[in-house]
């Protein structure tokens, strides 16, 4: 069986796994993601998580890969994560495979959830579905005809950036009104002046509100019937969330194939990301999506 060395770039932790191709999670590491740190200080904790996973699963791994918050540069392996201010364009496909000597693949990590829970989680064997992940930012990616969806630089599945509220508050990338705006983590901080973990139940479901806006906005586009979400603000928040976003997907999707669609919690839970991440290599090595 073999084992897949595994990296997550997110606005709050990095995150560094070996997954077996069974979906095994067999080492995580992880660090919080400094918010002033160089490009060389966040390159070094990477190179240092990544190691000590490898070092604590003690197997043998046959490629890398990588999602990480976008936008992104995919054929050049370039990665500028709205939260991360840096790196701009900061080449880690490239650094990650001259560290480790081996075939390293890289995507966004809302598009890695996406292939996690479409070879192991709540999308497995559905060749028409949605992830997403409402956590530090909101990002996700899109199987139609299962196959995954890139787009022309790799970044296809921003549902962060659908605008959700006309006069709303200020995203990070310079929009008004971005569902990122309105229930990330980092919004709920600015806006609503508090931890997402010791949000209201008014905040929980206006967040859950705004992302079934969004998602009925891309079920109607795309003809899709499921979006599985992640990420520790929706997990977290729970099913008053959950309830919120159906209630809200329910009352925007009234076209005959859109009407019906479903919102639920990603299958993987917690490891979604990692294993995520890990088959972002595994579908490139076996061909896969």
């Amino acid at each position: 069986m073999e084992n897949y060395l595994a990296l997550d770039i997110g606005g709050t932790k990095f995150g560094a796994g070996v997954v077996s191709e069974d979906g095994s999670v067999l080492a995580y590491e992880s660090s919080p993601t400094p918010k002033n740190a160089s490009a060389d200080q966040l390159w070094s904790i990477t190179r240092k998580i990544l190691h000590d996973a490898l070092d604590e699963a003690k197997v043998t791994v046959s490629a890398v890969g990588i999602g990480s918050g976008g936008p992104m540069n995919l054929s050049e392996g370039l990665v500028s994560p709205l939260n991360i201010p840096g790196w701009r364009d900061f080449p880690l496909r490239d650094s990650v495979q001259k560290e480790f000597n081996l075939n390293t693949y890289l995507d966004n990590d809302g598009k890695a959830i996406t292939l996690g829970e479409g070879h192991f989680g709540r999308g497995r064997g559905v060749d028409n579905f949605m992830a997403m992940v409402v956590s530090t930012g909101v990002g996700g990616g899109i199987i139609l005809d299962g196959r995954l969806l890139n787009g022309r630089l790799g970044n296809a599945g921003h549902i962060g950036h659908i605008n959700v509220e006309e006069n709303g508050n200020l995203c990070p990338c310079g929009a008004i009104g971005c569902l990122e705006a309105q229930a990330s983590g980092t919004s709920i901080a600015k806006y609503y002046g508090c931890d997402p973990r010791e949000a209201s139940d008014d905040i929980k479901v206006k967040c859950g509100a705004y992302v079934g806006r969004g998602v009925a906005s891309v079920c109607s586009l795309l003809d899709l019937d499921l979006v599985v979400v992640g990420g520790s603000v929706a997990l977290g928040f729970g099913d008053i969330f959950f309830e919120a976003a159906q209630a809200e997907l329910s009352a925007r999707a009234k076209l005959e194939f859109s009407s019906g669609s479903k919102i639920a919690p990603v299958g993987l839970g917690d490891h979604g990301p990692i294993i995520g991440a890990a088959v972002v290599a595994l579908s490139q090595e076996k061909g896969l999506y």
